[in-house]
């Protein structure tokens, strides 16, 4: 049960942590002044949203998620299937690229909360070939998944994760050799062709009650000639005009647009502020992810996709939304049916 809960950075990880410029008073802090909750949040309200029933807030149907073969594909163009909440898997340059796997069933340290909607956990460690590159944005459950890594340990060549969390993957008996930790604004030079670099996102983490020990980060993934923003977890904030006038433009931008409530407002957006940082990017095509798996908030579970596809309509914004485990071709008209309306 203990080894779930993964391990903060300690001795020499610790003063590599300590060294950041985003690491202060003992912690990590976001570029913006940033709260966990709103001022007129307490914990009563929000027990007591808990405990009121909010309809619709898991489906009533199984989600209607496609079983693609992720082992060999017959072209070299990037593809990228979604498996909800914000796990995915890019093949890019011949290479498999999988991002914040989830596999386990559930997205919290006991198994009989926060589980996966009926129909959504079909894939597991046997379906995916070698993993050349293992991205982890940041340590929360929903994203850093302990039985999931587990059980792809010996099939991953090489993991980029955020500052720190490789404490958690030492403690797990992952190898040093292995392990590239990025701070914000740090490249990685993965092939001849990709590159990986840390970008800030507004957001917090931790596995147990001490937060912030370790980083958080959005990345951009690009080659010769495609760009893509991973997203990871984020509250809206300017850091997204910032990485879009530093990049200039992205073909893709994987965005978080679930498990909102106004009480934190800072930590994760709303449907509308995911296609306004879509915006910000300069992104030719919005993928919406944290969504469609899990049901970490209160409000009902295919609310998001229809308030963002709806703004992102009025907005003139190209979207994508894939079936889970659907295969989709970046420069191809990608899918935008609305499979959630079951």
């Amino acid at each position: 049960m203990f080894k779930i809960l993964g391990k903060n950075p300690s001795g020499e990880l610790k003063k590599k942590v300590q060294a950041s410029k985003n690491f202060r008073e003992g912690k990590f802090n976001n570029l913006m002044h940033t709260k966990m909750f709103a001022d007129d949040s307490t914990i009563l309200k929000m027990i007591g949203d808990l405990i009121k029933a909010t309809p619709n807030r898991k489906p009533h149907a199984d989600i209607p998620a496609l079983k693609s073969n992720l082992l060999h594909f017959s072209n070299t163009e990037t593809q990228l299937t979604w498996f909800g909440h914000s796990s995915y898997h890019i093949f890019m340059e011949g290479k498999h690229i999988l991002v914040d796997p989830v596999f386990s069933g559930h997205a919290s340290p006991i198994s009989s909360m926060v589980k996966a909607f009926s129909g959504t956990n079909i894939y597991n460690a046997d379906n995916f070939a070698d993993i050349d590159i293992l991205i982890l944005t940041h340590d929360h459950y929903d994203h850093l998944d302990y039985k999931t890594l587990k059980s792809l340990k010996s099939r991953i060549k090489s993991i980029y994760c955020s500052l720190g969390v490789a404490s958690h993957l030492h403690y797990w008996g992952f190898s040093n050799s292995i392990i590239n930790e990025l701070d914000w604004w740090e490249s990685a030079k993965i092939t001849e062709n990709i590159k990986l670099t840390a970008t800030p996102a507004r957001h917090f983490s931790g596995r147990t009650l001490k937060r912030a020990q370790t980083l958080w980060s959005s990345f951009v993934l690009e080659n010769k000639t495609q760009r893509l923003f991973l997203g990871g977890d984020s509250g809206y904030g300017n850091h997204f005009k910032e990485i879009g006038e530093r990049f200039a433009s992205f073909d893709l931008a994987i965005l978080e647009c679930g498990q909102y409530n106004s009480k934190w407002p800072f930590i994760h957006m709303t449907p509308e502020q995911t296609v306004q940082a879509n915006i910000d990017l300069n992104s030719k095509q919005l993928l919406p992810v944290h969504w469609g798996k899990f049901a970490l908030a209160y409000h009902p579970w295919n609310e998001p996709i229809n308030r963002l596809v709806a703004h992102a309509k009025s907005s003139g914004v190209d979207y994508t939304t894939p079936k889970i485990g659907e295969t989709i071709t970046l420069g191809t008209a990608l899918t935008t049916s609305e499979w959630w309306n079951i």
